[in-house]
């Protein structure tokens, strides 16, 4: 396993990380923490999860995959773990978390920690990111931007400036970014260099053979501000995989979820995956493996996130860490996607 630096903190991240949004819904306490442990004995020292998991989130789960993670971390060496876990932002859905009122003010952001902290069972969390943004941006595969949208929004600074004391107060190490724009991460870096605010050191959004969004105006703004990525998605929702090519398996989450399949029902998606999975085939790898070893060899990602309902998954994902892929496939990847260039933004 390799070990990279997050931007300008002094983290070394496996270059897996454990998603967990299954833990709780799709994932008992029991398989939560087999999947932790057998993260862990594989050289995985970095955990991604967010307050409002699992997902699909609902009342009655709502907080119970920190829950899982927090009984589990109980029992390991605290300082040997790398956790990062996710505020949420404002949204006309969910209103059970934090009451509905979910702006990123200091009384939300100060509560969402310490219920963060509990549920967890720990001191301190090591990267804390807002989920997605305090104002009116396009998320998940939503349309292009749209400024009648526009409303009003807890001002960056003043997020800056809760999230500061936090830090002084011990209970946060470092701050991230996710499913943010290339103007967001920009005025982050900024204000926090012009007021002595915390800066952050990473951003996580939407990364995969079928959405290499992030290449264009996001990839500048990572090198030249040191923010690398983490991106989460990277078999899209399972379609690398290629088990969803004859249709949904009984239990998986596109069959058991079928709401969460609109990224992804876009015309030419299946076409590209298909591409993508007879070049997997013709190089002796499986699509999975491929699909997530060509996102770990993007000079701008610093963890790949992945997430698995069983230990099978869990091990075939972490053993892509053993593929490197050739210029020739690489070229190869390439030239499908110039064919069908981004088709699940």
């Amino acid at each position: 396993m390799q070990y990279n630096p997050l931007g300008r903190s002094d983290l070394k991240v496996s270059e897996i990380c454990l998603g967990t949004m299954t833990y709780g819904e799709q994932n008992s306490e029991t398989q939560a923490h087999q999947q932790l442990d057998f993260a862990l004995d594989r050289g995985v020292n970095f955990i991604d999860t967010a307050e409002m998991y699992p997902v699909p989130p609902n009342a009655e789960t709502q907080g119970r995959t920190e829950a899982y993670i927090g009984s589990w971390l109980v029992k390991q060496q605290r300082d040997k773990i790398i956790l990062a876990t996710k505020v949420a932002g404002p949204s006309s859905r969910m209103s059970w978390v934090r009451g509905g009122d979910r702006k990123l003010d200091r009384a939300n952001i100060e509560t969402a920690v310490n219920d963060s902290l509990t549920r967890l069972q720990t001191d301190y969390i090591d990267l804390y990111q807002i989920h997605w943004p305090d104002r009116y941006v396009p998320l998940f595969g939503a349309p292009a931007y749209n400024p009648k949208y526009q409303g009003e929004s807890i001002p960056i600074r003043e997020q800056l400036e809760v999230f500061s004391d936090l830090v002084k107060a011990g209970k946060i190490r470092y701050l991230g970014l996710s499913n943010e724009t290339p103007w967001g991460v920009c005025q982050f870096c900024q204000l926090a260099e012009q007021f002595d605010l915390p800066r952050v050191v990473s951003i996580q959004n939407a990364y995969s053979l079928i959405n290499r969004t992030f290449e264009t105006g996001l990839a500048e703004v990572s090198h030249l501000e040191d923010v690398p990525l983490l991106p989460y998605s990277p078999l899209a929702f399972g379609y690398l995989t290629g088990k969803y090519q004859q249709g949904k398996p009984p239990n998986s989450r596109l069959e058991l979820f079928p709401q969460f399949g609109v990224r992804y029902q876009k015309s030419t998606v299946q076409y590209a995956v298909n591409a993508y999975i007879e070049l997997a085939r013709e190089q002796g790898l499986s699509p999975a493996q491929m699909a997530l070893a060509f996102v770990r060899s993007r000079w701008f990602v610093a963890s790949t996130i992945i997430g698995a309902t069983t230990l099978e998954q869990l091990e075939e994902n972490i053993a892509s860490t053993e593929i490197k892929l050739s210029e020739e496939v690489l070229a190869e990847i390439d030239a499908i996607h110039a064919r069908y260039p981004n088709p699940a933004p």
